[in-house]
């Protein structure tokens, strides 16, 4: 099986990022710019796809990734991701040990602060679970992937109306058409740095009305329940400036406005 990492950067350049990414693989690079170009490279054998657009929206990114991929097991990536020594092994050995799995969630190292989940055992991934990874995680067979239809919402994510949430709803429509997703204890890449995020400016109100939207469309009817849930979970960090009651209400506030 070949690996290969379907990567969203910006204002980026082929051989600097191979190198500071330590890619080991084949990788498909799309590089959101001001200008429309293609390169291609040959490092240590891997080709590296390199594709720059004027477009906007990691989603619309990553969706361009999809359509040219041509490796057997696809890695979504960032361009501030370093892989681990060994990570496209790593990869293919944990599809061979369990052939029945359509995408296997990895770790990545993220800042303490922003980290989200950490994965220290081999199981499924359920509905009620899956929004807590992110597309870095992710490694999926191509061929399910396509047959699946499933690309990346152009609503939510980074350069879209919401600000996060792309990789929960594709993971969750990827599993509701019947795809079987497992995590694996494998640390596979760290982020270098996360730098300035492109769309969290803090647990404003805009966080918490933009979460609310993506509760609404991952929960239905159990938003409410859910966004609680998310909320007494993770009091001590989202609510150090505002109330719970208060974020609770703008979340309910944004998934009503959805819904009307």
């Amino acid at each position: 099986m070949k690996v290969e990492v379907l990567a969203s950067v910006m204002h980026e350049k082929p051989e600097e990022l191979t190198r500071r990414m330590k890619l080991a693989s084949d990788a498909v690079v799309i590089n959101q710019c001001d200008r429309l170009g293609y390169e291609e490279l040959l490092d240590s054998g891997h080709r590296i796809r390199f594709c720059s657009f004027p477009d906007r929206g990691v989603g619309r990114s990553r969706n361009e990734a999809i359509l040219r991929a041509e490796g057997d097991i696809c890695l979504f990536a960032d361009g501030d991701l370093v892989y681990e020594p060994g990570y496209a092994e790593a990869v293919v050995d944990e599809f061979v040990q369990n052939p029945d799995a359509d995408m296997i969630l990895f770790n990545v190292t993220i800042e303490e602060s922003r980290r989200t989940y950490h994965i220290t055992e081999r199981k499924r991934v359920r509905w009620y679970n899956c929004g807590r990874y992110g597309a870095v995680s992710f490694a999926v067979r191509r061929e399910s992937l396509l047959t699946s239809g499933v690309m990346f919402s152009l609503l939510f994510g980074g350069g879209a109306r919401y600000g996060s949430g792309e990789d929960s709803l594709f993971l969750k429509e990827f599993m509701g058409k019947g795809y079987t997703v497992y995590t694996a204890p494998v640390t596979i890449a760290r982020e270098e740095s996360a730098g300035e995020s492109t769309w969290f400016e803090g647990y404003d109100e805009k966080f918490f009305r933009d979460r609310g939207v993506l509760y609404r469309f991952l929960y239905g009817r159990l938003a409410k329940g859910m966004a609680l849930r998310f909320l007494v979970a993770h009091r001590d960090k989202v609510c150090a400036q505002v109330s719970l009651r208060q974020a609770y209400r703008w979340m309910k506030d944004g998934k009503s406005r959805e819904d009307g």
